[in-house]
């Protein structure tokens, strides 16, 4: 069935992600450990969008409905141990067989394309290799843990014993800085609000396999097309950028990797026309 409400095109307020989210039609899987939700919207092919580490589905506001309107039905989970879901596990290689059995209930045995950011390409990585037969094609965005990684340390500022006010603020500000966008002009209000309520809601803090090599041990196992789509100024590989082809190579079906211009690692929210537009041609092919 068609969704209730007509997708905003941009987005850019609270508001505007208010009504995205009205508009989708809620999923509540079931399980020992408690719920998973999903979203999905529009028709077509189905996509998968899974989003990164102290994310939610608001990874992806200023993607899906240009998605929708590319004709994909775009399904949007919080992963386990994030936004909405509860947590099944202390890391990304304990959501593979929870996100295949959610798969399957609401979609049966159709194939889906994946497009991960950040975290969420483990999780699409791990599907592609357990269950070959659900997969159809992979994208991934500012993948880690895949033998590549920047010499820059990243220093976060803490902030979980800040209370609701213009210091809690600054710290996620600069952080969006140091760790996910690339331009000051990227850090807008709207990017500090789903930032700050994204990691206020995060239940899986003690993640570590993003710090291994294990996306550089998956991928010679997938069997699917592979495309990267990455912010030039990706934080995680800044400086080593040209090494990433050779990275993702290492799958067998690798076919492509764009480099987004005035994009850091959160490069879907930074450079939404250009993202899309990549992510869209990586689907057609």
């Amino acid at each position: 069935m068609p969704n209730p409400f007509p997708l905003p095109s941009e987005i850019h307020s609270l508001d505007q992600v208010q009504a995205l989210d009205a508009a989708a039609r809620r999923h509540v899987i079931e399980a020992p450990a408690g719920p998973m939700v999903w979203r999905c919207w529009g028709e077509g092919d189905p996509l998968v969008l899974f989003h990164g580490g102290s994310g939610s589905w608001t990874h992806w506001v200023r993607n899906i409905g240009p998605l929708v309107s590319g004709g994909r039905q775009v399904w949007v989970p919080d992963l386990p141990g994030f936004g909405e879901s509860a947590s099944v596990g202390r890391d990304a290689d304990a959501l593979p067989a929870p996100m295949e059995r959610a798969l399957a209930e609401l979609l049966g045995d159709r194939p889906v394309d994946i497009a991960g950011f950040s975290f969420g390409t483990m999780v699409g990585a791990f599907i592609a290799a357990q269950f070959p037969q659900r997969v159809r094609r992979l994208v991934f965005t500012g993948a880690p843990a895949l033998g590549v990684r920047s010499a820059h340390p990243i220093e976060l500022q803490a902030w979980a014993h800040l209370p609701p006010g213009p210091e809690l603020e600054a710290a996620m500000r600069e952080n969006l800085r140091i760790l996910m966008l690339s331009e000051p002009d990227s850090i807008d209000a709207l990017a500090v609000a789903l930032h700050t309520a994204n990691l206020q809601r995060d239940r899986m803090k003690r993640r570590r396999i993003s710090r291994t090599e294990i996306m550089k041990e998956t991928l010679p196992s997938l069997r699917c097309p592979v495309h990267g789509i990455w912010g030039e100024d990706d934080v995680l590989h800044r400086g080593v950028q040209d090494r990433l082809p050779q990275a993702l190579a290492l799958a067998p079906g690798f076919v492509s990797l764009v480099m987004i211009p005035g994009a850091g690692h959160w490069a879907p929210y930074e450079r939404p026309q250009a993202y899309n537009a990549a992510l869209l041609s990586a689907l057609a092919d």
